[in-house]
């Protein structure tokens, strides 16, 4: 895979490479990936994430596997008291009204049948490790334990619980998502953004 000459690398940190390949394109947002992943034309491309870059242009990446861009990935914060997590689900709700979260995400509070109690942090599975810097950033804590992955949001699906608050939250990025048509004409460019 040959990488176009990039114009200060930096900005391109959290954006993705796409390799269509007979070439490949700098600078997708995850939302652009899905879409051009889920067409019946660039199914099996291969995607990377590039995590860091250097003055000198180099970039850091990492392979992602394209199913991961249908998957939801989860954080459970548990406690067996109502108080505790309800207390949770308002801090980070609260956490999401100071600093964005990366992307889009849903917080349910649940009562599971066991009595047992816990805040749901649901996500698509690309912002994984947004996700946790966005909560370590905003030095989210909860008292309980926590569990969370791919897996988590499936059992959870599949477990009785009752819903006693939810709430959605809405992600700000810098780059505005293109589709559709816009998406498409501009394939051909070895530089997105």
């Amino acid at each position: 895979m040959k990488l176009p000459e990039l114009k200060d690398s930096r900005k391109y940190v959290g954006l993705y490479i796409f390799d269509f390949g007979e070439n490949c394109s700098v600078g997708f947002t995850a939302e652009e990936v899905a879409e051009l992943l889920e067409s019946e034309k660039y199914k099996d491309g291969k995607v990377y994430k590039i995590y860091n870059a250097y003055p000198d242009g180099r970039l850091e990446l990492k392979g992602i596997p394209s199913e991961i861009f249908q998957l939801e990935a989860g954080i459970f914060f548990c406690s067996e008291k109502i108080e505790t997590t309800q207390d949770d689900f308002k801090s980070l709700v609260n956490l999401a009204v100071r600093i964005s979260p990366p992307c889009r995400a849903k917080v349910h509070l649940a009562k599971y049948t066991d009595g047992k109690f816990a805040v749901a942090l649901i996500y698509p599975a690309e912002y994984d490790s947004e996700i946790s810097s966005w909560l370590l950033k905003g030095k989210y804590k909860t008292d309980g334990s926590a569990f969370g992955g791919i897996k988590a949001v499936s059992e959870y699906y599949n477990t009785q619980y009752k819903i006693l608050e939810k709430h959605q939250l809405f992600g700000q990025s810098q780059w505005a998502n293109r589709s559709g048509h816009e998406l498409l004409a501009n394939l051909k460019q070895a530089v997105q953004r």
